[in-house]
């Protein structure tokens, strides 16, 4: 199953895309970052069995291990690819979340996109990382 971000705005060369290529680089899963304007633009089109995922702030706050568990009952129903989306400065219409699968938020604090699009990659690696009972996730 491909791992999709398709973020508005250009993240360049940052030290938050470095972030980004460094989490995206372990994930043993597909990977692809689409980048879109900030206003305009239409995102790539939703084909067939795809799960949209939009981090958005009235999103479910899940722990990493049920995220995990999302993705790889997904990936074992044969989902072709898992996109997750990160709006623009206003977010996301109310349109946009009724089409999508998972709401997804990182808490109730506001942050940066470039960091969103940072923290969704360790998210990423992390859920990987579960499935595969690598090391790297520790539950207290």
């Amino acid at each position: 199953m491909l791992l999709h971000i398709v973020a508005r705005g250009r993240i360049g060369r940052s030290p938050e895309a470095e972030l980004v290529d460094r989490y995206l680089k372990r994930v043993t899963w597909p990977t692809r970052v689409t980048e879109l304007p900030d206003t305009g633009g239409k995102p790539p089109a939703v084909e067939g069995n795809t799960r949209l995922i939009l981090l958005d702030e009235t999103g479910e706050n899940l722990p990493s291990r049920v995220l995990a568990e999302r993705l790889d009952a997904w990936r074992d129903d044969g989902v072709r690819e898992a996109r997750f989306m990160i709006g623009a400065a206003d977010g996301f219409s109310d349109a946009e979340r009724a089409d999508a699968h998972l709401l997804l938020s990182f808490g109730r604090a506001t942050w940066p996109h470039l960091m969103a699009r940072a923290m969704l990659a360790e998210q990423l690696w992390r859920a990987a990382s579960i499935l595969a009972n690598h090391p790297y996730h520790r539950e207290g």
